[in-house]
C-alpha cells in the first residue's frame, strides 16, 4: 500500500504555546520497564515528582531499585487496564509488553493493555487536564512495502496474525488519542518508537539485541530467524528518551512522530558486529525459520522530528552496543527470571495447527 492522506495532518497538529512550570508531577505508566525506568531517572534528575505505575508483568522493581527511596519518586503497582485516580500534570503512557515473545504469550491481555490502558489514561488526562504522550510503535506500519517509513504511510498490517494483538492494539490506541484530541481537546503527543536498545534491557526479553548479546557472552550459537537479510534500525535508549521528552515539551505538533535511528542494518550484520565486540566468544551464527508476519524492513523517516523537535540520534550503533554488552557482562542474573516460557515460534506453530 502506498502512502495515503485524507487531509493535511499538519493542520490539526498546530497547538497554542503552553506555559510549562519548572517542576511538574509526572505519571509514567510502565515506569519499571526498560524505557520507562530510564525516563523516570531523567525526570527525577530534572527535579520533577514522578509516579511510576507498573504491574511488573515483564518488568521488575530491581529495574528501579536505585530510585525507590528517592523523595520525589513513588511506585504504584497497578494494571493500566483498570482505572486509577491521580493528580498529575503530564502522563507518559509507556505500559505494554513490547517483545514478541511477551506480547504473544497472552495476546488478549496485550490488546486490552493497549486499548483499555489508552482509554483509562486519556480519561485521566481529560479529567486533570494533563498533557499525555502515547508510546506507540513502528509496528503500526506492519511489514512495510516502502523502504523508509514516514508518518503519513498507513502501513501494511495483517489484522488477524500472531503479532496483531500488539500491532492493532497500538493502532487503536492512536485512534483513541486523536479522537480524544478532536472531541475533548485533550493535549496529546503520539510517538512511534522504533527498535530501542541499551543498558536496562531484560536479559530474557526476547529482543534481537539482548538475545544476540546474551548468546555471545555465554558462547551459545546466535540464532538468526530467516536468512538475516531483514533490516532494523536501532536507537540507543538515551536518544529515544530524549526524543520522547522533546515531543512532549514542544507545541508545534501532536504527532504521530517517528522516534528512531535512520541507520538501517541487516540482522546478520548486527550479529556479526556483536561477535566482533564480544572478545573471545565461541558463538557461531545459525539460521532458523522466520516467525509469521515478521517485518522485512524497518527504517524511520525522522524529518518531522528534526524539523519540529530539533532531535536526532547522537549515539552510534557501535558505541551503544559496547555499552550494552558491558551492562550485560556485569549483570547479576539471579535478579532476573523469564517472564514467560513463550518462544518466538510458538504462536506461529499453533496457527499452522489450527489451519490444518
Amino acid at each position: 500500500m502506498s502512502a495515503q492522506k485524507d487531509q493535511d495532518n499538519t493542520q490539526i497538529e498546530k497547538l497554542p504555546l503552553t506555559y510549562w512550570p519548572t517542576f511538574q508531577r509526572v505519571l509514567v505508566t510502565g515506569g519499571a520497564g526498560f524505557l520507562g525506568s530510564h525516563l523516570c531517572r531523567v525526570l527525577l534528575a530534572e527535579g520533577h515528582t514522578v509516579i511510576c505505575l507498573d504491574n511488573l508483568f515483564t518488568s521488575s522493581k530491581h529495574n528501579i531499585r536505585d530510585i525507590l527511596d528517592h523523595p520525589n519518586f513513588e511506585f504504584v503497582r497497578h494494571d493500566v487496564t483498570e482505572p486509577i485516580r491521580l493528580e498529575v500534570d503530564v502522563i507518559y503512557n509507556m505500559a505494554c509488553p513490547a517483545s514478541p515473545v511477551h506480547y504473544q504469550y497472552n495476546p488478549i491481555k496485550t490488546t486490552k493493555t493497549s486499548v483499555y490502558g489508552a482509554m483509562n489514561m486519556l480519561g485521566l488526562a481529560k479529567r486533570v487536564r494533563a498533557r499525555i504522550l502515547q508510546a506507540s510503535t513502528s509496528e503500526v506500519y506492519g511489514d512495510p512495502d516502502t523502504s523508509i517509513q514516514s508518518e503519513d504511510y498507513w502501513g501494511n498490517v495483517n489484522p488477524i496474525g500472531v503479532r496483531s494483538c500488539y500491532d492493532e492494539g497500538k493502532r487503536i490506541a492512536e485512534t483513541l488519542f486523536f479522537d480524544y484530541h478532536r472531541q475533548h481537546n485533550v493535549e496529546i503527543r503520539v510517538a512511534r518508537i522504533f527498535n530501542t536498545y541499551g543498558p536496562g534491557m531484560h536479559p530474557y526479553d526476547g529482543r534481537v539485541v539482548s538475545n544476540f548479546i546474551m548468546q555471545a557472552l555465554n558462547d551459545e550459537d546466535i540464532t538468526i530467524y530467516g536468512d538475516g537479510s531483514q533490516t532494523r534500525s536501532f536507537c540507543y535508549v538515551s536518544d529515544t528518551v530524549r526524543g520522547l521528552m522533546s515531543l512532549v515539551r514542544q507545541d508545534e505538533i501532536v504527532g504521530p512522530c517517528n522516534v528512531g535511528n535512520e541507520h538501517e542494518i541487516t540482522i546478520k550484520t548486527l550479529a556479526e558486529e556483536i561477535l566482533n565486540l564480544v572478545e573471545g566468544t565461541k558463538s557461531k551464527l545459525i539460521m532458523k525459520p522466520l516467525p509469521n508476519d515478521d517485518p522485512k524492513r524497518r527504517r524511520p523517516d525522522i524529518t518531522k522530528a528534526r524539523k519540529h523537535l530539533g532531535w536526532e540520534p547522537r549515539v552510534s550503533l557501535r558505541d551503544g552496543l559496547a555499552k550494552t554488552i558491558d551492562y550485560f557482562r556485569n549483570l547479576d542474573l539471579k535478579h532476573f527470571k523469564r517472564p514467560t516460557s513463550h518462544t518466538a515460534h510458538q504462536n506461529s506453530e499453533a496457527e499452522k495447527t489450527l489451519k490444518k
